[in-house]
């Protein structure tokens, strides 16, 4: 459709960013994969032992004309701490690094400006790490890992780490979340 455009986000595991992407109105899709990698057609288990310098990451196509790509860093910057190199609350590793992979100069640019605002405002205690990189080819990760959270709600992971950022989200950006 030629009102859609796609973001890369990496912050930790896949699972969670999914969760909070597929929430937001103007996002028509959020798909875990990999990206940024030097393996063809990378494995999770490839990807989790830390050796093909892929990145757990969300695909996210959304519609600018209902959310913007600013909005998008919104959130991403929100959900997770863009202040830790290689590493998310218990997952550690690079493949679990804070990354925004841009698809066009505006896209660059705007992550850019949304990383340097955050660091001249000290939004956090600690400079933020998030890398900025173009976007190179896309892996899907494997199906079960679609719709993670709201296949696996009572999972312990589900209930202790993605729910709570679910609750984040809702009370943080509520008016922007889908009906």
């Amino acid at each position: 459709m030629a009102n859609e455009q796609t973001a890369y986000f990496g912050g930790g595991c896949f699972w969670c960013i999914e969760a909070v992407f597929n929430r937001l109105r103007g996002v028509k899709q959020a798909i875990s994969g990999y990206m940024g990698g030097h393996v063809d057609k990378p494995t999770y288990r490839l990807v989790c032992n830390g050796d093909t310098g892929h990145v757990e990451i969300v695909k996210v196509t959304f519609d600018p004309s209902e959310i913007t790509f600013r909005d998008l860093l919104e959130v991403f910057f929100s959900m997770h701490d863009p202040t830790t190199l290689n590493r998310q609350g218990n997952d550690v590793g690079d493949q679990y690094r804070s990354v925004i992979f841009y698809t066009s100069d505006e896209q660059e640019r705007e992550a850019e400006e949304t990383i340097a605002a955050l660091t001249e405002s000290k939004a956090f205690p600690e400079p933020v790490v998030t890398a900025i990189e173009p976007a190179t080819t896309f892996f899907e990760a494997e199906g079960y890992h679609q719709e993670y959270f709201d296949n696996n709600r009572t999972q312990p992971y589900c209930q202790f780490v993605i729910a709570p950022k679910l609750k984040k989200f809702e009370k943080q950006f509520g008016e922007k979340m889908r009906a």
